[in-house]
């Protein structure tokens, strides 16, 4: 009599999954359409909010420079007037014999050559922080970025006693030359030295026999544009924007910068009221050199602004 065993396969019992910690109703309200949308409307809201409120005083320009003396008192700020405008900046225009064009020139001369100069400094200066090694290399750039701490209205008064000591007050280079420092811009282009210009690169330029000036002119300023381009931006619209350093620097109305020559012209308001109508277009004209700028830049400041974000 044979005996046959039989073998039972073992089959795990199946355990049944554990309970979600969250309800499917729950999960379908996170992951929800409308859960997004409403988010979006609420960023896109915020952001036509702050829009709203930086175009607002330059429409309330665009808005006044269209009016003569007496609609600009007589009616709403955003309200059109008579449409005076190219009346008005042909007056701003031939007022005392044109000096607010030679303003205007002055401004471009200070900010388009000072921040050129400022940019290229800086740009060089980053670069040499970052591609080369000396001593007291961290150190010393620690203290060129600590300048960024002080205010520029602290060290007017000290610049002007150097000026006056070389016998530049009252002249451009009282304006050209405080415009060359930037500390900001030393750390950005080194920021950006760091992102845009690799090692590799240097070293096969140098192996080709180039020397340290060639190689920085042709090889690595070229990729370093954006970053020239971002500081150059930046100098520019500080130095359209510099003030103070002009009112106290500068006694000569023929060298005054545009933003100047409007505040003087706005301190005779109260004795002339139709100087009203030539600082609010002449305002308006001053803005115009700043949006061309931002404009006809962003290409190279909206790259510049992601510069170290990724490695």
């Amino acid at each position: 009599m044979s005996t046959h065993t039989v073998t039972k396969e073992f089959v795990p019992a199946q355990v049944p999954a554990a309970p979600s910690e969250q309800s499917p109703a729950a999960a379908g309200r996170r992951h929800s359409p409308t859960h997004g949308l409403l988010s979006k409307g609420v960023v896109n809201g915020v952001l036509l909010l702050a829009a709203f409120y930086m175009l607002m005083p330059v429409s309330w320009l665009l808005f006044a420079a269209t009016k003569n003396h007496r609609d600009l008192f007589a009616t709403g700020g955003f309200s059109f007037g008579d449409f005076n405008l190219f009346a008005n900046i042909h007056d701003v225009l031939t007022f005392n014999d044109g000096i607010y064009l030679r303003w205007f020139g002055n401004s471009l001369l200070y900010s388009v050559v000072g921040s050129a100069a400022s940019a290229l400094l800086c740009t060089a200066t980053g670069y040499a922080f970052d591609k080369y090694d000396f001593r007291g290399k961290e150190k010393l750039f620690g203290l060129v970025v600590g300048g960024v701490l002080v205010p520029a209205t602290v060290i007017q008064l000290p610049m002007y006693l150097l000026a006056s000591k070389v016998g530049v007050v009252n002249t451009y280079w009282a304006i050209l030359l405080p415009a060359l420092v930037n500390p900001f811009g030393v750390y950005l282009a080194r920021v950006f030295s760091e992102g845009y210009v690799p090692n590799e690169v240097l070293e096969a330029a140098r192996v080709d026999g180039a020397g340290e000036l060639r190689t920085f002119s042709r090889i690595s300023l070229p990729m370093l544009a954006p970053g020239f381009m971002t500081i150059f931006l930046f100098s520019f619209t500080g130095s359209w924007n510099n003030f103070f350093g002009a009112l106290v620097m500068l006694n000569d109305d023929s060298l005054y910068p545009v933003n100047l020559g409007l505040f003087m012209w706005n301190t005779n308001t109260a004795q002339q009221p139709e100087f009203y109508s030539l600082v609010i277009t002449g305002s308006l004209i001053a803005v115009i050199p700043l949006i061309i700028a931002f404009i006809g830049l962003q290409r190279f400041w909206r790259s510049g602004l992601t510069a170290g974000a990724v490695k």
